[in-house]
């Protein structure tokens, strides 16, 4: 057996056990954000952020080749990650599986996460991660591009996350892996608007809890009220407990 497919399959066992530790560990801390929340905390929701004018060219899981023009007409979930990252699948694998369960069977719901690390995340490794998270391939995309410049690119300026930034020191991405990337997870409504963009591993992590206790409640709730306002479901009104602190 090569060395590359030993690799595919270590790093799903790691995988594995991390989402198990997940799933396993209710109301436990994650790893803080190395980035600051990408949310005005007590602002007024906005209907409509901006609308995504380009298109980029990416491989699925599966190998069939996609671009997010075939997402017009569905409501997208979509975030950053790479195969090889130690804290993706522990920041946001649970939040985005928990998604899935809530709405994965309307017809025109999808999930996205976008390789910010092409040259590593082969579709071996796209493969291996999906089916670790039990993702199917029409319904959750694990995707890349052919370019890590152009992918950048688009992750930065036309869905306006924030910088990705390469680590240099070995140490550090021997701990953290190598890239720093935004962990917010942005909602995009049929036409190819993003409407909203959440930072639950940010509320969820010690130090969001410490920052507001009731932070990550909220916008947990306030997200799915949207998405399920974008697929025209019935939106359950919570009462969730109001904080004087703001970000």
């Amino acid at each position: 057996m090569n060395t590359k497919v030993v690799g595919i399959y270590v790093g799903v066992a790691v995988i594995s056990v991390a989402l198990i530790a997940i799933f396993n560990r209710v109301g436990a801390g994650v790893p803080e954000s190395e980035l600051p929340p990408a949310i005005a905390v007590g602002a007024e929701p906005t209907k409509t952020f901006f609308k995504i004018e380009n298109d980029l060219p990416m491989t699925r899981q599966d190998g069939k080749a996609v671009k997010f023009a075939d997402l017009r007409g569905k409501v997208t979930v979509l975030a950053q990650f790479f195969a090889v990252c130690p804290h993706c699948a522990v920041r946001n694998g649970a939040e985005l599986k928990s998604i899935g369960d809530e709405f994965g069977s309307h017809p025109d719901f999808r999930m996205m996460c976008i390789s910010v690390d092409p040259e590593t995340d082969g579709i071996p490794e796209l493969k291996a991660y999906s089916e670790a998270l039990g993702a199917e391939p029409e319904k959750w995309w694990f995707t890349r591009s052919e370019s890590r410049e152009e992918t950048h690119r688009f992750l930065e300026e036309e869905l306006r996350f924030f910088e990705i930034r390469e680590r240099t020191e070995q140490v550090d991405i021997d701990s953290n892996g190598r890239y720093a990337h935004d962990l917010g997870l942005i909602l995009i409504d049929r036409d190819l608007n993003v409407v909203g963009k959440w930072p639950l591993a940010d509320a969820r992590s010690e130090e969001g809890r410490k920052r507001d206790p009731h932070l990550y409640d909220r916008l947990h709730d306030e997200m799915f009220a949207r998405i399920r306002e974008l697929l025209d479901e019935p939106v359950d009104v919570v009462e969730t407990p109001q904080s004087d602190q703001h970000e």
